[in-house]
């Protein structure tokens, strides 16, 4: 038999990894499944308090919803880090014309984000180092982290590279006053949010 007549097993394309994302979101109900730094990341529904302290949070960002301003919770971010990297951010303010910057898979251009919020669960690390640089190298201009594990908020802004140049950490009893750039004047009371917060 010659080598040319020799039949080969057919090997099919492997999926994407946007493709498995997707068969995760379909098999793991509730289950926040993202594509950061060319990795599939998939996290576990989050606890009660994590849900209220989101809706308080949605309620502190009323002002944002304007004219030229929607806060949306999670909306797919496309992240320009990876060709196929996305994110869930938790909380967002977003331009009002945001549906006009479809990207792809339900997420939208990064340009559109003028805030994005996570409320830290079982994703700890993710909220605190991964999406950091994600959200750096996507120039989000502002990243709220409602950090639980430690009890404090974490307002990051001005993006350079994948890091953000400032990094103001405010515990309870503060007010954190965020940035006009976000499209309004939102103030937030961080014990408030930390006790909503709160497992």
């Amino acid at each position: 038999m010659s080598a040319a007549a020799v039949e080969r097993p057919h090997v099919g394309k492997l999926p994407s990894l946007l493709e498995e994302a997707e068969k995760l979101t379909h098999l793991l109900p509730g289950h926040r499944v993202e594509i950061l730094g060319g990795s599939l990341t998939v996290t576990p529904p989050a606890d009660g308090a994590h849900a209220v302290s989101l809706t308080k949070l949605t309620f502190a960002f009323a002002p944002a919803v304007n004219a030229e301003t929607e806060v949306a919770q999670a909306i797919g971010l496309w992240l320009p880090d990876g060709p196929e990297d996305y994110a869930i951010p938790d909380l967002a303010v977003v331009d009002a014309d945001y549906r006009d910057h479809l990207v792809e898979a339900n997420c939208y251009d990064p340009a559109i984000f003028r805030m994005v919020l996570e409320v830290t669960s079982s994703n700890y690390a993710t909220d605190l180092k991964t999406k950091v640089a994600a959200y750096a190298i996507a120039k989000i201009p502002v990243y709220v982290i409602v950090d639980r594990r430690k009890e404090r908020i974490h307002v990051l802004t001005d993006p350079f590279a994948n890091e953000y140049r400032a990094h103001q950490i405010h515990a309870a009893g503060q007010q954190v006053t965020l940035p006009d750039s976000i499209g309004a004047e939102i103030t937030l009371d961080v014990a408030a949010i930390l006790e909503a917060a709160r497992p």
